[in-house]
C-alpha cells in the first residue's frame, strides 16, 4: 500500500467512491420499506386476487388495496400482491395464514359441489335481507342514526334488529338442505376452531370475518360452553328459538392474563336471545349459553377481526382499560399508593 504526500492511499478517491455508492446501496436498501398511505383512496376499484397463489385472502388484500401508495396502484396484481404480503406478514402469523388458507379451500369445495336451494340468498342484496330501519341507519351512517335501532341492556352488549322474516325462514331451509347434502356426500361440516385471542378493540376497520350457524338443542349441537371467541367485534343473530332455555350470560371482559379470574358480581349478565334480534359484543367478553332444557334454537355467528390491532397487544400497558381484572387491580394499586401517601403524612405530622 503506497501514502500519498497528503496522506492519503493511493487510489483513495477510487475506494472513497466505492464505499460511499455501497453506503448508499444499503442505505436504499435499508429504507426500501413497504408503507401504505394513511388514508385510502375512496375512488379505486380494487383487483381481485382468488385466483393467485397468495399467503393472504383475496378479501384482506381487496381492503389493503385501497390504501397503497400512487405508484403501486398502477402496478400489476403480483406486485401489488407481493407489496401487500409483505406488509401483512409482519402482523399475521403464520399459524392464521394456515388457517384461512383452510377455509378459503373449504369454501371452494363446497361452491364447487353444491347446489344451493336458495340461490338469492347469496348474493345478498340487502333489499332482500336487511330491515328497512337497519338500512336507514346504514345509510345516514351517524352516531344519532344508529343510536335510534340499537339499545344496551349491559355494558358493552349492544341490541337491535337486522334482518327481514322472510330471510330467516329461507336460510333455516337453506341450512337443512346443506345438512341433507352432507350427509349423502359424507362432507364434514366443520365446527369454528376454539383458538382464543384477547385482543384490544381499537377501531372499527376489520380485515377479516368468519360466519357460521349454530344450531342447538335435540338432535342438534351441545350447548356451548363458557368460553372467548377468535374475534375483535362478535355479531350473534337469533335465527329461531323453539323450547326453552338457551340464555346467553355473560360474565366480564379478560386479557389474556385474566382469562380464569372469578367475575365481579356487577359482570354477570344473562340476556334471552329472541329471534329476529341480533347482538354485538366484544370476542374477549366471556360468555356462554345455558342448557335448552327442550326445543332447539338456531344462531348466525360473525366473528369480525383486525389483525393489526392484534399486533398492538405487545405495546400494552401493564393494565388494559377494558379488562375488568386490570380495572379492578388499578383501582387496587392506586389505593395502596394513597393509603402508603396517608401514612407517611401521619408519620411525618407526628
Amino acid at each position: 500500500m503506497m501514502v500519498d504526500g497528503d496522506e492519503t492511499v493511493e487510489g483513495g478517491d477510487s475506494q472513497s467512491s466505492d464505499l460511499l455508492q455501497m453506503n448508499t446501496a444499503a442505505a436504499t436498501t435499508e429504507m426500501a420499506i413497504p408503507r401504505l398511505n394513511l388514508f385510502p383512496n375512496k375512488n379505486h376499484i380494487s383487483d381481485s386476487y382468488d385466483d393467485l397463489e397468495l399467503e393472504f385472502s383475496s378479501s384482506i388484500l381487496r381492503s389493503l388495496e385501497k390504501y397503497l401508495p400512487m405508484d403501486m396502484l398502477t402496478a400489476n396484481r403480483e406486485e401489488k400482491g407481493k407489496f401487500m404480503s409483505d406488509i401483512l406478514g409482519k402482523y399475521i402469523s403464520r399459524e392464521e395464514c394456515s388457517q384461512a388458507k383452510r377455509r378459503k379451500t373449504y369454501r371452494q369445495e363446497i361452491t364447487s359441489n353444491y347446489q344451493p336451494r336458495f340461490k338469492g340468498l347469496y348474493k345478498l342484496d340487502p333489499k332482500l335481507f336487511l330491515l328497512p330501519s337497519f338500512r336507514k341507519a346504514i345509510s345516514e351512517n351517524t352516531e344519532e342514526s344508529f343510536r335510534r335501532i340499537i339499545s344496551e341492556p349491559f355494558p358493552g352488549v349492544f341490541v337491535f334488529k337486522m334482518f327481514q322474516p322472510e330471510f330467516f325462514e329461507k336460510l333455516l331451509v337453506e341450512v337443512e338442505n346443506f345438512r341433507k347434502w352432507a350427509h349423502e356426500t359424507n362432507f364434514t361440516i366443520r365446527r369454528p376452531d376454539n383458538t382464543i385471542f384477547f385482543p384490544e378493540v381499537c377501531g372499527t376497520m376489520f380485515d377479516s370475518h368468519y360466519g357460521f350457524l349454530t344450531e342447538n338443542g335435540e338432535d342438534r349441537d351441545a350447548d356451548v360452553d363458557f368460553h372467548v371467541e377468535d374475534s375483535e367485534v362478535t355479531l350473534n343473530v337469533c335465527l329461531s328459538k323453539q323450547g326453552e332455555g338457551g340464555e346467553i350470560f355473560f360474565e366480564g371482559t379478560r386479557c389474556k392474563k385474566h382469562m380464569d379470574t372469578d367475575p365481579k358480581p356487577e359482570e354477570y349478565f344473562d340476556y334471552c336471545h329472541i329471534p329476529g334480534q341480533a347482538i354485538i359484543h366484544r370476542g374477549c367478553h366471556r360468555h356462554g349459553a345455558r342448557a335448552t332444557t327442550f326445543g332447539r334454537r338456531a344462531n348466525m355467528i360473525l366473528w369480525c377481526q383486525n389483525s393489526l390491532f392484534r399486533e398492538m397487544q405487545t405495546y400494552e400497558p401493564e393494565f388494559s382499560d377494558w379488562c375488568g381484572q386490570c380495572v379492578h387491580e388499578m383501582k387496587e394499586k392506586e389505593s395502596q399508593i394513597l393509603a402508603a401517601k396517608r401514612r407517611e403524612l401521619i408519620r411525618i405530622e407526628s
